[in-house]
């Protein structure tokens, strides 16, 4: 054998050593994930929860090398079913909307709170073609004598506010902030039918031109696709919003209203048995305008609530890179780049 071809054997032993070397360290560093079935995520139905459902999916599958799955409902079978283990997440829960299934919640042990995921807001919503009509409207109390220019189609005599959904808790914020504000003689709080009727109201006046004062919340696609001022409150009074908030308040006050925390609960055994997969829903956490300019987005461009999840990861690296390690942030950044 000439010297040249042992070099090439020795060459060529040493390549498939070092071959044999990189596919032994890649496989030890593929993610491995610590359940043994899909990760089951409550997908209560409103945009915000949906986007951000879709947002952690693809993290855990990317990242982690789990499988998801989805259990769609509303809120309150959601969070039924986070209690049974029938799903392991509630990504989204508004507590301040049922405290006292929370707080019971809380007490048996059955599930944990792991983290807020965002701050909620809610308020009056003029367009912004109404507030320059108005220079002089910028606070809810400015509304008064202003009726004329909202006038409500079924009582021509008084102005219109369209409030929330029937049977909606944020029913009754709306007919006490008409008091307090002193606005009751002047105004009528519309309640539509349901959160599409309320919507579709909102969005018809705001192609039309129409002058309409309105009661929303935040993050919604509603807010940020469309040019609105928000009416100012006073700051908070903590007993006068505790008035504001009761079905029997006898004398509503003014006073802002105080946002809402939004936090994300897991299944308590689904926690023991995932540490890796809780420790990184405790960090999810988005700022309320990065998510209302997402879903604003989302309604601009017509978008799927996959796409809108995809937007955002490429959109707000330096958000969601935070809550999980390097390795695994490495290997969500390939999939998106792939």
């Amino acid at each position: 054998m000439t010297y040249r071809m042992r070099i090439n054997r020795i060459l060529t032993a040493a390549s498939l050593a070092v071959g044999t070397a990189l596919s032994l360290n890649a496989h030890a560093q593929a993610p491995a994930c610590e359940l043994d079935r899909p990760m089951k995520f409550g997908g209560m139905n409103w945009e915000s929860n949906l986007m951000l459902v879709g947002v952690q999916r693809y993290i855990v599958e990317h990242g982690y090398g789990c499988q998801t799955a989805v259990e769609q409902g509303d809120t309150l079978p959601m969070f039924a079913a986070l209690q049974r283990g029938d799903v392991d997440i509630n990504t989204e829960i508004w507590i301040t909307q049922m405290q006292k299934p929370w707080d019971e919640a809380i007490a048996s042990g059955k599930i944990k709170q792991v983290g807020s995921v965002f701050t909620g807001t809610d308020g009056w919503y003029v367009p912004r073609y109404t507030a320059e009509k108005f220079p002089q409207l910028r606070n809810a109390a400015d509304l008064k004598g202003l009726h004329e220019a909202f006038i409500d189609a079924e009582d021509p005599d008084k102005g219109r506010i369209y409030g929330c959904a029937v049977g909606w808790t944020c029913g009754t914020i709306n007919a006490n902030l008409l008091k307090a504000f002193k606005l009751q003689d002047e105004y009528l709080v519309y309640s539509p039918g349901n959160a599409a009727a309320q919507r579709a109201a909102i969005s018809s006046a705001y192609k039309r031109k129409k002058d309409i004062v309105f009661y929303y919340w935040t993050p919604t696609s509603l807010i940020g696709s469309l040019d609105l001022v928000k009416l100012k409150l006073p700051p908070v009074d903590e007993k006068a919003l505790a008035c504001i908030t009761d079905p029997q308040c006898q004398d509503p006050q003014p006073t802002g209203l105080a946002s809402y925390p939004v936090v994300t609960a897991v299944n308590s055994a689904f926690a023991q048995r995932a540490p890796q997969l809780t420790a990184f829903l405790a960090r999810v956490n988005v700022p309320e305008d990065v998510l209302t300019k997402t879903l604003g987005h989302m309604e601009r461009e017509s978008l799927e609530i996959e796409d809108a999840s995809l937007y955002f990861l490429q959109q707000y690296p330096q958000i969601w890179r935070k809550w999980v390690p390097e390795d695994v942030a490495a290997r969500v950044q390939q999939a998106l780049a792939g």
